[in-house]
């Protein structure tokens, strides 16, 4: 089954899930699907993937003024350029579809209401999984279990959605969401002293 959904290396776990001690995607089924309720269209799909990385982004900025460690408000502001790169993706997406190519302010400027990746607010988050905000490897940890909430909301959204090119985009987000996730963990992983 994960070997037909585009994973090259398929492990058994011994114990099966419940032996798993990583993160995981949490909450109901029906969290943050809310969002993809109008999203007929795969047009409609990158909006709301782009609002979703505008809020992340948003959140990210924020948090900067929250803690007092230097090294992890350079985290902060890396995610947060991170996420304009997931929006520069997102664009390049949207152009494909429908022939226009916007800036990223004209395009932001069309999206109402930014909101967090994975469908939570930001409290939620926080109160889910209580970071310390001052340990870099606990803001990459967050990163990493909001990226790992979005994979699974996109492709919650996709199972669900009865338009194949909104369902196409869902997955194509959803894969560029898992080179997110591999890119964070390449990061933490060559950077063994955060640990």
């Amino acid at each position: 089954m994960l070997a037909g959904k585009g994973f090259a290396k398929v492990y058994n776990l011994s114990g099966g899930i419940k032996a798993w001690t990583r993160q995981v995607a949490v909450g109901p089924q029906d969290v943050g699907m809310h969002l993809f309720a109008e999203a007929a269209t795969g047009i409609d799909a990158v909006v709301v993937g782009f609002a979703l990385e505008m809020g992340l982004r948003d959140f990210y900025l924020s948090m900067q003024s929250k803690v007092t460690s230097q090294a992890t408000k350079d985290i902060f502001a890396r995610l947060a350029e991170i996420e304009v790169l997931h929006q520069r993706q997102l664009l390049q997406l949207y152009g494909e579809l429908s022939g226009e190519q916007p800036s990223l302010e004209d395009f932001a400027s069309r999206v109402v209401a930014p909101a967090m990746e994975g469908g939570m607010s930001t409290a939620e988050y926080l109160d889910r999984y209580q970071p310390d905000l001052n340990k870099e490897i606990e803001v990459l940890s967050l990163a990493m279990a909001i990226e790992a909430q979005a994979l699974d909301l996109y492709l919650r959204a996709a199972e669900k959605s009865a338009d194949a090119q909104c369902r196409k985009v869902l997955q194509r987000i959803a894969e560029e969401e898992r080179g997110h996730i591999a890119h964070l963990s390449t990061y933490i992983d060559s950077h063994a002293e955060l640990t």
